[in-house]
């Protein structure tokens, strides 16, 4: 089921709602929690690393976001750039049975303003746990991608651990 409210698309999923927001309300949710960001526009790119590198981020630095299904539930795996997703280590890691990439037609509808393939890592706010690389929380400040193959957000870590309380997890 579908909602409007306030010019915000609401989802119901499993009696639980699910606020969809455009890129525009992430900047006002972050404005709203008087978070200090940085947003950096690039010639289109489509992999993190060379988005990174259009930025002038460290691979290390950059955020990418791979969609996952944790026994059936869709959930967020937060790793730098340059990292790639082990799926049997996640497994263990969170004590899931299974775990596989989720496909584009399994998620692209819970980010309805987003381009797919540039989610911002903020899948709390959309009803899904959000898991984070170990190696991602060494960095002071983390870029991602900002809802377009575009443009590119960039925080320091501690906020985003404040505003998103991810699950640290070997990925």
């Amino acid at each position: 089921m579908v909602t409007i409210l306030e010019g915000t698309v609401v989802l119901r999923r499993d009696n639980e709602q699910v606020v969809a927001m455009s890129m525009e309300r992430v900047k006002q949710y972050l404005d709203d929690q008087n978070v200090r960001y940085s947003i950096l526009q690039h010639s289109p790119a489509y992999t993190a690393q060379e988005i990174a590198e259009s930025v002038h981020v460290t691979g290390r630095h950059f955020a990418k976001c791979v969609m996952v299904k944790i026994d059936g539930r869709l959930a967020q795996a937060v790793l730098p750039a340059s990292d790639r997703v082990d799926l049997q280590q996640m497994a263990r890691s969170v004590g899931a049975t299974s775990i596989e990439l989720a496909e584009e037609g399994e998620f692209k509808d819970s980010f309805p303003d987003c381009e797919v393939g540039a989610m911002p890592p903020f899948g709390h706010l959309f009803g899904m746990e959000v898991f984070v690389s170990p190696h991602l929380t060494a960095a002071d400040r983390i870029a991602f991608n900002a809802g377009s193959h575009t443009d590119v957000m960039q925080l320091s870590y501690e906020e985003f651990k404040r505003l998103v309380d991810p699950i640290e997890v070997a990925l």
